[in-house]
């Protein structure tokens, strides 16, 4: 399957604002683009919300070749609830850690040079105090299992991922399509995970001929699809598919088309300055301290 490429995590964010100053001055992302919605997504890329949203890319390069983190953020909706899905993400930069430093953002030790840091809301990053390396600093991300042998055998045996190292200590496992891509970290928890309404959905891509291979399959093996094979289209860019699958644990999986999708998510120069426009005209936060009133929690 090394055709199969890590893409994303997407993130909802309560504080578009706050959060966009986290990933621009402390993890030292830049924007690679950004979009407006006047509705919910068919493939609820915002989740289960039908109106108004944005989504903003962030990353260290180009989605070509870096995993990347998509900020999914509905107008009107001020916090989400934490469940104990989402274990952390990780990368190797000693930059975010002198720029966490500098700033002042809370910044804890957890591990011989590892730094655990929090974006606004609660999402957990940490940090490698290593020097950013000129490929993709992200290295992982951890999710959680209930049951960590079921959990192997459908993102290997089904999905295709290879088992890269397994650590009986921790109850976890490290895999991947290739050696050179962001890795998948799952860790069993002993416990039933718990989604909240922060959950978030890992994306993948593959080529556009094996999306009808991979819902079929799913279908055969009795399991979860959340959206089934569909085309998203998008305004003035390539029109992609995706279906939408659940791990055992309920967690969402994404797999795209490789081809559209590498047109679609070319970078946008113009990314940050629209990011900025958007934020500038969104004047939802002073309304409702206005009317003394809190905004929605999902």
């Amino acid at each position: 399957m090394a055709l199969r490429r890590a893409l994303h995590f997407v993130f909802k964010v309560g504080d578009r604002t706050r959060t966009a100053r986290f990933y621009r001055e402390i993890l030292g992302m830049k924007i690679l683009r950004h979009e407006e919605f006047e509705e919910g997504c068919k493939a609820t890329c915002n989740g289960p919300y039908d109106g108004k949203w944005s989504k903003t890319m962030v990353g260290y390069g180009a989605e070509d070749d870096h995993f990347v983190a998509e900020l999914t953020y509905n107008y009107g909706v001020g916090e989400y609830r934490f469940g104990n899905d989402f274990l952390g993400l990780t990368l190797q930069s000693s930059q975010a850690v002198s720029n966490a430093r500098r700033l002042g953002w809370p910044l804890t030790e957890v591990g011989e040079g590892l730094y655990l840091v929090e974006a606004p809301g609660g999402y957990r990053f940490y940090l490698l105090d290593k020097e950013q390396p000129k490929s993709d600093p992200v290295q992982k991300v951890c999710l959680a299992t209930s049951d960590l042998k079921r959990s192997i055998h459908y993102w290997s045996s089904l999905l295709g991922m290879k088992v890269m190292e397994e650590c009986v200590e921790k109850k976890s496992v490290l895999m991947g399509f290739s050696d050179t891509q962001c890795k998948l970290e799952l860790q069993d928890i002993g416990a039933s995970v718990d989604h909240g309404t922060a959950f978030g959905r890992i994306a993948f891509s593959c080529p556009r001929e094996q999306l009808p291979d991979i819902e079929a399959l799913m279908k055969k093996e009795n399991q979860k699809i959340l959206t089934p094979l569909v085309s998203l289209d998008t305004p003035g860019k390539a029109t992609v598919e995706v279906v939408i699958l659940a791990d055992p644990d309920g967690h969402e999986i994404c797999f795209v088309g490789d081809e559209a999708f590498r047109q679609l998510s070319a970078l946008d120069p113009s990314g940050n300055e629209l990011l900025d426009k958007a934020m500038a005209a969104d004047k939802s936060d002073e309304w409702f301290a206005k009317h003394n009133k809190q905004k929605a929690s999902a």
